[in-house]
């Protein structure tokens, strides 16, 4: 069904379309149609986007984003389109503003996480994907990791087996790719490009990585050379260089990519630390079993759990979660309570 999914009544069908591209400064919405036949005169090419504005009702609260998926009216006269109706989300990527206590949506409609990773240059760091894990178990999409750069794997630098095993017990499934040599094969893993660009195919995805792992060579690769983000000349919109203040979805030819400058952070201060537990549900599984409710869960510590029996290959793979979470645990607590206690 596309990016617009099957929820939308059939019969309105050529009122409805998906936000693209957006800018709240300007109270301005590219939108493209998910039919041809809506425009006055039935010539609009199907995909070209359209300008629209909303209604004041819709922008109320957490207001318009890029992914929602909105039915459009012609304004009277010739004055272009308006926005009248906003189709309910199936996922939101937000974030809390603590120093604000407010709740900011900056894009809906996400099926998919991917979370890209390099195996050198920069060097793999496993806690970062934990921290994005964090982010897809927050908004509740459905995340995959991408090991890249394979054409310069040095399996003493990184155990790809072990980082593989480690989230498969997470039901978070691998690919590995090179995204300057697409033509490599797999390794390690038993999941190329190939396999990647069958698995993603059709979706709506936010690509979440930090700097230098390679996500426009990716989005390059993933999209046979249509887009090229360094430029930020993106296919067929002819856009140009965007502002970074834009939020955009990019058509990526078999699937949509999500970019908005307001979800690039690894940050995750937002997060309380006494319901950080319950996005790491591997650890908290095992946590609720240690002797002593206050349990810090070190080695020192009697009775804890994590530490009774570390000595197999599922004990290194759970301990390497409870360090990640210790980790964030630490950082999220450093944002003291009475700037979270009004949060919304």
């Amino acid at each position: 069904m596309g990016i617009l999914g099957a929820a939308l009544d059939s019969a309105d069908k050529n009122n409805w379309a998906v936000i693209h591209r957006s800018s709240p400064k300007a109270k301005e919405y590219y939108c493209r149609l998910q039919s041809n036949s809506a425009r006055r005169d039935g010539q609009l090419p199907e995909g070209e986007l359209l300008t629209a504005t909303a209604r004041g009702t819709l922008l109320r609260h957490e207001g318009l984003v890029v992914g929602d998926r909105v039915r459009l009216e012609a304004s009277d006269g010739d004055q272009g389109w308006v926005i009248v109706e906003v189709a309910p989300r199936t996922s939101e990527i937000h974030r809390i503003i603590v120093r604000e206590a407010k709740r900011k949506v900056t894009a809906a409609n996400c099926d998919l996480i991917i979370i890209l990773t390099s195996v050198s240059q920069p060097n793999f760091k496993r806690g970062i994907i934990d921290r994005f894990l964090v982010r897809a178990i927050q908004w509740d999409i459905h995340p995959i990791v991408i090991f890249n750069k394979m054409d310069l794997y040095d399996p003493t630098a990184v155990d790809l087996t072990f980082e593989r095993e480690r989230l498969l017990q997470l039901g978070v499934e691998c690919f590995e790719i090179s995204a300057t040599d697409p033509s490599l094969g797999p390794k390690i893993l038993t999941q190329g490009i190939e396999d990647l660009e069958k698995y993603i195919d059709g979706k709506s995805a936010l690509l979440l990585g930090q700097s230098g792992v390679g996500k426009s060579r990716t989005i390059m690769a993933l999209s046979r050379g249509r887009v090229n983000l360094k430029s930020r000349r993106v296919g067929k919109q002819g856009k140009g260089k965007h502002s970074t203040s834009w939020s955009e979805i990019v058509d990526c030819d078999r699937f949509s990519l999500i970019d908005s400058p307001g979800i690039r952070s690894l940050s995750l201060d937002d997060i309380d630390p006494l319901e950080l537990i319950s996005y790491f549900p591997d650890v908290e599984q095992v946590a609720v079993t240690c002797r002593f409710k206050d349990c810090q869960h070190r080695p020192v510590d009697q009775g804890c759990s994590f530490y009774h029996d570390s000595s197999g290959s599922t004990g290194e793979l759970l301990l390497s979660r409870l360090i990640s979470y210790q980790q964030i645990f630490e950082e999220c607590s450093k944002i003291p309570f009475w700037q979270r206690k009004n949060k919304k």
